[in-house]
């Protein structure tokens, strides 16, 4: 096996937070099979968090501002890639947001302004730098999105972003469908728990861990390194002809009936 798969492929990282982040793992995993990197960050107060992370693949690894709700630093941030590589080949998203009130009590009591907020951040900007990326793809390309269990089934006090991770997913289907025309693959990873920071803003999330320790045919969820070998997976032209899927990596959690 080739021991850089990614070597001279460019690839776009949204959604570093921290250390902890998913999208840091995966991110990882890109520079270590061979791919140069390109990271956005959400506003000033992570802004030297993303930069110290990416400052490991070098002083001058790129990052720039985007708020992926905002249309103007969707647009700025992609005319600056567009300054600095004349190709894409990889675009991680690993974006998802629902107000903290939205991940308590009922799903029933959601807001409607939780609900489009939800949807909007967590699943609609997937469509949006999609279709940002594509044009920069040129020989083709492989998107990828991180998803969870709770947009298939029931998980108390995931509520709204389950709904909208069912959005992604489906949206996902219908890109795949859009752009493979293109040579573009689309696929989610659906992750099993993990400790990241926004994991830790859903209510129970460490019994919700225990649980997968108990019942997963593996004995546990999932770790960032096998997170990011399968991002790494997913992007090379071993998942040439895999496109529109979802990859369930939760230790088997998801096979199980009861």
């Amino acid at each position: 096996m080739n021991a850089k798969p990614l070597e001279g492929k460019v690839g776009l990282v949204f959604g570093v937070a921290n250390k902890r982040s998913i999208a840091w793992a995966i991110a990882q995993a890109w520079a270590e099979a061979g791919a140069k990197l390109i990271f956005n960050y959400q506003g000033e107060r992570l802004k030297d968090n993303v930069e110290e992370l990416a400052g490991t693949f070098g002083p001058d690894t790129p990052l720039f501002p985007c708020d992926v709700s905002k249309d103007e630093e969707v647009d700025a941030f992609f005319n600056k890639v567009g300054e600095i590589t004349p190709k894409v080949d990889l675009l991680l998203h690993s974006v998802a947001f629902a107000p903290k009130e939205a991940l308590e009590g009922d799903f029933v009591s959601t807001s409607r302004e939780a609900y489009l907020t939800a949807h909007n951040i967590s699943a609609y900007s997937l469509v949006h730098l999609a279709r940002k990326s594509a044009p920069l793809m040129t020989d083709g390309g492989s998107i990828i999105a991180m998803s969870y269990y709770g947009a298939e089934k029931v998980v108390p006090h995931y509520n709204v972003m389950g709904v909208a991770k069912a959005s992604l997913e489906a949206s996902t289907r219908y890109l795949a469908y859009d752009l493979g025309k293109k040579k573009i693959r689309v696929n989610c990873i659906s992750a099993g728990p993990v400790n990241t920071l926004a994991a830790r803003g859903i209510a129970g999330f460490g019994a919700m861990l225990k649980h997968y320790d108990a019942h997963a045919p593996i004995g546990r969820s999932c770790e960032p390194s096998e997170l990011g070998a399968t991002g790494v997976f997913l992007a090379s032209d071993g998942a040439a002809s895999i496109t529109g899927q979802v990859l369930y990596v939760d230790g088997g959690y998801q096979i199980m009936g009861m």
